[in-house]
């Protein structure tokens, strides 16, 4: 680990794992669009895929000197969110940010043997276990139905990129509005094939009086109660709010944005997940980053595991 995040080296290639800061020398790889994973490229080599460069370009992140193949590095899709990916090369294994579980039309990732596991561990709690995706939408779809019957509106709130997405496809048979800044990834998402319901975005639909033809449903970002957007759709349509996060799933670590209903969903390996990921692996070596850290490694170190923190 080093001020830049993650180097290691392979067949004398210094490589570095998601790099806080652009590089000069060596191999970059950017594992996907997420902005804390995002810096402007301007020098050396990059690999990431397309769709996590078209994603960054549409953030306002120049990463268009990228390759998605290179010598013996091969990317593993984690499931996390449009173009994530994990590395590997030689026996090494880095997970980036990985998702094992099927949402909508994201699949879970399918993770190969290593001798080494690089593995983030966002949720690496035994109270992070998250609920099936089935109870999720049956659970959701209930308030919806019920705010519904009374002429409330219905916002669902996850964060822009990823976590929106899933929302629009799973709830998409509620014919949602699209704030503007979800409404032009899901048509990059489109672009790509991903089957997205066709909405307008909140200013066509407000413009256009369609807000006022109580109820409707509308996908948002992650906005916290203060928010000028979510005040304004409170304050004008009576909207009720619905925020989405695997935090949800813990009473110590509030998901606290002042939401009227707060439901797990997560784009990260759960718990459980995490375990089962390891076992699939059969490292000899495991390394925790990003997350609970310690815990997760001290947790794994109990069952028998060769596990520290970098």
């Amino acid at each position: 680990m080093t001020s830049n995040g993650i180097v290691s080296t392979q067949n004398g290639i210094t490589v570095h794992l998601d790099p806080k800061r652009a590089t000069h020398s060596g191999l970059a790889f950017v594992s996907h669009a997420h902005v804390d994973h995002l810096h402007n490229q301007n020098g050396g080599l990059l690999l990431t895929t397309r769709q996590t460069s078209e994603i960054a370009k549409l953030r306002g992140y120049n990463i268009g000197n990228y390759v998605e193949e290179f010598e013996d590095f091969y990317m593993v899709d984690t499931g996390h969110i449009l173009g994530a990916r994990g590395l590997v090369f030689g026996d090494v294994f880095y997970t980036g940010d990985i998702c094992t579980r099927n949402r909508g039309f994201m699949k879970g990732a399918k993770v190969p043997k290593c001798k080494v596991l690089i593995t983030e561990c966002t949720f690496g709690m035994p109270e992070f276990v998250f609920p099936e995706i089935v109870e999720t939408i049956k659970k959701v779809n209930s308030i919806i139905s019920e705010m519904y019957s009374k002429g409330k509106p219905v916002i669902l709130l996850g964060y822009e990129l990823g976590k929106a997405q899933i929302l629009s496809y799973l709830f998409a048979h509620w014919n949602p509005y699209y704030h503007d800044s979800i409404k032009r990834i899901n048509d990059l998402y489109k672009k790509f094939g991903v089957d997205l319901k066709d909405s307008i975005g909140h200013t066509e639909a407000e413009k256009n009086g369609l807000l006022d033809k109580k109820p409707w449903v509308m996908i948002a970002p992650n906005l916290g109660a203060k928010n000028q957007f979510i005040q304004h759709m409170k304050t004008n349509y009576d909207a009720i709010t619905i925020g989405f996060s695997g935090w949800a799933q813990s009473n110590r670590f509030s998901f606290a944005r002042q939401h009227d209903y707060s439901i797990t969903l997560s784009d990260h390996c759960d718990y459980n997940e995490l375990v089962e990921l390891v076992k699939r692996c059969t490292p000899e070596k495991i390394y925790t980053i990003h997350g609970f850290v310690e815990e997760f490694a001290s947790d794994l170190s109990k069952m028998g595991f060769d596990s520290d923190l970098l």
